[in-house]
């Protein structure tokens, strides 16, 4: 792939990442093309880890006991900052053939493989090798409809357990290393597909910690 399609690709994914990071008072749209939310909005997402616990508190609805119930049922926003290294360095070894086992751009690289290497130096996120691991005991479940960029997603391909993952890049796009006789690609749940044979999604990038501090003030 050529080094100017992929850095105007680059450019064109962490944009809106960039200016999450360095203006978060601002509604901007996120990387998957919806108006981001605010801490308000954000409070009414479906946590698939977390049960929802109401606590009534003696604040009423504004009170101390409200926030504790937010923080409990929402799954906190991942780091822009971090979620911006992960993607960059996916998409800089878009092309990369793939190979069983391979997790560096001059060997190739499996499903995995690529995950690994496009989140070394990630805090908190010591993934395991393999994608049946990761998503067993790993990150916090997120509902499709929360999906936020640097999210893993994960795939039972010919087979009833885990056996493939993927990294999302926004507007139901991911990158992902397809299989043998394919390279390191971008691709869509939008496809039948990947539609069906989709599992589940975790957030391993840690918390966006602005949005944490207004949720517990």
């Amino acid at each position: 792939m050529r080094p100017f399609f992929k850095t105007w690709l680059t450019i064109c994914l962490l944009m809106p990442l960039a200016a999450h990071a360095t203006n978060r008072e601002q509604r901007l749209p996120s990387v998957n093309g919806h108006t981001a939310k605010s801490p308000v909005s954000v409070a009414h997402a479906t946590d698939l880890s977390a049960p929802v616990v109401k606590r009534p508190g003696k604040h009423g609805s504004h009170g101390k006991a409200h926030h504790n119930t937010v923080a409990a049922i929402n799954p906190a926003a991942p780091n822009a900052k971090q979620s911006s290294a992960v993607l960059s360095r996916a998409v800089n070894v878009l092309g990369t053939p793939y190979r069983w086992g391979g997790s560096s751009p001059s060997k190739g690289f499996d499903c995995s493989g690529l995950v690994k290497y496009a989140f070394n130096g990630v805090a908190a996120s010591d993934l395991p090798r393999t994608s049946n691991a990761m998503a067993a005991g790993h990150g916090q479940k997120v509902a499709r409809k929360d999906l936020k960029p640097g999210d893993l997603l994960f795939f039972t391909l010919k087979s009833r357990k885990v056996n493939h993952v993927a990294i999302y890049l926004g507007n139901d796009r991911f990158i992902h290393a397809p299989r043998r006789g394919k390279s390191v690609s971008i691709d869509t749940l939008k496809k039948p597909y990947w539609d069906s044979h989709y599992v589940i999604a975790k957030r391993v990038i840690p918390k966006e910690q602005n949005h944490m501090r207004v949720v517990q003030r």
